[in-house]
This record gives structure tokens, sequence and C-alpha cells, in this order.
């Protein structure tokens, strides 16, 4: 269950602009996010993001978009990222089958990805201080859910020193001067 670089991707969901005055925590959870996604690009992690009908709900947030490097967000309608076109083909051409998880709603979109994801034999590490919703009871309402399925949760600095492995290299540096 541990995470491990060459079978890890980051799947961002939904970190929009119209959920910033929405959901708990946000500017927190877009931080986290941040830091995810810089410390995937340290690493070498395929990223793949989505953005729920972004023509009403706006882009990926500035915070997150600036420290893409290029990756397209795959759009979608519905809640389940894996149900997106082009998500399932991106993964399988990254070759991955574990899933380093954060974004927006964590009961709905979140948790339906992680669902699907697993059920897809894909093993899903949610990072709790990396996922929302607009309230307290419904962000833990997912992460229970998503646990109770068999998603593992961590943190950020969990799954992305799990990732590293051991101190002493460069990637280490950059990653811990990420976290601090």
């Amino acid at each position: 269950m541990k995470l491990d670089r060459s079978r890890a991707a980051l799947v961002v969901v939904d970190v929009q602009e119209a959920f910033r005055p929405a959901v708990l925590d946000f500017e927190r959870v877009a931080a986290s996010v941040s830091v995810l996604v810089r410390g995937a690009r340290v690493l070498g992690l395929p990223t793949i993001v989505t953005e729920q009908y972004p023509r009403g709900l706006g882009r990926t947030v500035p915070e997150v978009s600036e420290h893409l490097d290029g990756v397209e967000p795959i759009e979608k309608v519905c809640f389940s990222a894996v149900q997106a076109d082009g998500f399932s083909r991106a993964l399988q051409e990254a070759r991955r089958d574990q899933v380093v998880l954060c974004g927006i709603e964590s009961h709905v979109c979140v948790n339906q990805t992680a669902e699907d994801l697993l059920a897809d034999g894909v093993e899903v590490h949610v990072a709790q201080d990396a996922v929302t919703s607009r309230t307290a009871d419904n962000r833990a309402l997912g992460l229970h859910k998503m646990e109770r399925s068999g998603a593992t949760v961590t943190s950020v600095e969990t799954a992305l020193f799990e990732l590293l492995r051991q101190a002493g290299t460069p990637e280490f540096k950059e990653v811990q001067a990420l976290i601090r």
C-alpha cells in the first residue's frame, strides 16, 4: 500500500474558481494541491487534471494552474473523472496503477472518482489536506466513504515523502522546500 514513484500518478479534480467562495478552507486546500502538483513534477509523476463544466465554474485556479507545465485539463460534466472523455486513456498511457487523489468536492467528484478508480483496480491514496467540500460533514463523509471502499487516506507530506523514499537527494531538498 506504499506509494511507488514508478506506479503513481497525481489526479487533481476540479480545483476551480467558482469553488473559491463556496467550500471550506479553499485557500489552504488550493495551496496543498499546488504543493502536490509541484512535488509530482519534481518526482516525475504524470499529472491528470479535470475541470467540471469550466464555462460555468471557471478554470483551474492560478495557484495550481501556474505549476501544471502544459498539462491540459480534461473537461467534464460527469461527477467521476473516470467517466470523462480522455481520462482513462490518459491514465492507461501513463501506465500507472496508483493514484494520489486531491480536489473538490470530497463527497461528490473526488469520491465518485475514487470509487471508479478502485473498481478499475487502481490503488487510490487520497490526500485529506488537499480535498474539501462545502461543509465539514460532507468533507468527512467523502473521506470516510473513500476509506471504507478501500482508498488509503494520507496527507500531502506523507504522500510526497513516501514517494521520495530517502533523504539526501536533490529531489528530497526540492520537495522539503515545498513543504516548508
